[in-house]
C-alpha cells in the first residue's frame, strides 16, 4: 500500500513542478535504481530527491514510530524535508542564483517577485519569523473544527512566504502529508491532470477563501482511502465502494453501466451506493472475455 502511494505521489508532485518522467519511467527508478528513457539526470534526481523525502514523511505516520514528540511538525523537519528533496539534484543542477548560504535546508537570501496569481512573498529577511510564526500555529490544524480547511490555510500561508530558493512546491505537499499521516490520515496525492485546479485553489485561499482548496485536499485523501487502503486491506470477497476497484481497465461509470445491464453482481447500501467485490469484478471480466469468444462451430470467414 505505501509502495503504491509512494510512486504515484514521487511521480504526480515533481511532474507539478514539471518533470517530464512519465509514471513506468518513475516506477522503474525507485524499485531498481536504474533509469528509463534518455532525458537530463536532473529529471531523475528530482524524483529521487523527493522519493527520499517522501519515505521518510511515511514513516512518521501516527503508530509507525515518528519522532515528533506529539508535535505535528518542527522547523527542523521543514529543513529536513526541503534538504531531502533538493540535494541530490543539487549537487549536478543548482539553482543560478544561489548562494553558498541557500543551499538544501537553508532559507533564502533573495528576494522572489509577487507571483502571476497575486500572491506577494514577504522579503528574505522576514522569512525566519514568519516560519517561526507558521509553525507556532501549524499546532492548531489537530484541533481545527474543519481540518482539511485548517491545512489548506497552512498551506497557503507556506507556498506565500516561499522559504527557499527552489522547491517550495515539492516540500509543501511534502509537509501537507507529514502533518496528515501524524494524525492518522493517508498521504494524499495531488495529480498533474489536476494542477490547474490546485494553482487556481491555491490562489483562492491566498485570498482568503481557503473552500476549494480544503475541498481538493478531501477528496484527494478520499482518493488514497478507495484507490490504496481498501483494496490492499479488503479481502477478495469483501464488498467495497466501486471507487475501490477501478483501475486504468475499469472505471466507476463502467461498472455502474455493467451493474445496470445486469453484467456486474453488486449490492446498493443505505447510503445509495453501490458496492462489489473483486471476486465478482474477475467473475465480470472473465464473463467479457466468453462472450467476445467465438461460437463454436462458427467458421468466421
Amino acid at each position: 500500500m505505501w509502495g503504491k502511494i509512494w510512486v504515484h505521489d514521487a511521480h504526480n508532485s515533481t511532474a507539478i513542478e514539471g518533470n517530464t518522467l512519465v509514471l513506468r519511467e518513475v516506477e522503474a527508478l525507485l524499485a531498481t535504481g536504474r533509469a528509463l528513457g534518455n532525458l537530463e539526470l536532473r529529471e531523475y534526481l528530482e524524483v529521487a530527491g523527493y522519493a527520499n523525502a517522501a519515505r521518510w514523511v511515511y514513516s512518521q505516520a501516527l503508530g509507525y514510530g515518528h519522532e515528533s514528540d506529539g508535535r505535528l511538525i518542527t522547523m527542523t523537519e521543514v529543513r529536513r524535508i526541503h534538504s531531502l528533496v533538493l540535494s541530490g539534484v543539487w549537487d549536478v543542477a543548482p539553482h543560478p542564483n544561489a548562494t553558498d548560504a541557500e543551499r538544501p535546508g537553508s532559507f533564502r537570501q533573495h528576494e522572489i517577485a509577487q507571483f502571476p496569481g497575486g500572491m506577494r512573498p514577504p522579503s528574505w529577511v522576514e522569512v525566519p519569523a514568519a516560519m517561526s510564526e507558521w509553525v507556532a500555529t501549524s499546532a492548531r490544524i489537530a484541533k481545527a473544527d474543519n481540518v482539511m480547511e485548517a491545512l489548506a490555510v497552512a498551506h497557503a500561508e507556506f507556498e506565500r512566504i516561499h522559504p527557499f530558493l527552489d522547491g517550495n512546491g515539492r516540500t509543501g505537499r511534502l509537509i501537507v502529508n507529514l502533518i496528515l499521516v501524524r494524525m492518522g490520515y493517508p498521504p494524499l496525492i495531488i495529480y498533474k491532470r489536476q494542477r490547474s485546479k490546485y494553482l487556481v485553489a491555491l490562489r483562492l485561499a491566498d485570498e482568503g477563501a481557503p473552500g476549494a482548496l480544503a475541498e481538493l485536499f478531501a477528496r484527494a485523501v478520499t482518493d488514497s482511502v478507495y484507490r490504496f487502503i481498501i483494496p490492499t486491506n479488503a479481502g477478495m470477497d469483501a464488498l467495497v465502494p466501486l471507487a475501490a476497484l477501478a483501475s486504468s481497465e475499469v472505471s466507476v461509470e463502467s461498472m455502474k453501466a455493467a451493474i445496470a445491464r445486469g453484467r456486474l453482481k453488486a449490492q446498493k447500501g443505505s447510503d445509495g451506493k453501490w458496492r462489489s467485490s473483486r471476486t465478482w469484478l474477475n467473475e465480470y471480466h472473465a464473463s467479457k472475455h466468453e462472450r467476445n469468444e467465438p461460437m463454436a462451430g462458427f467458421d468466421e470467414s
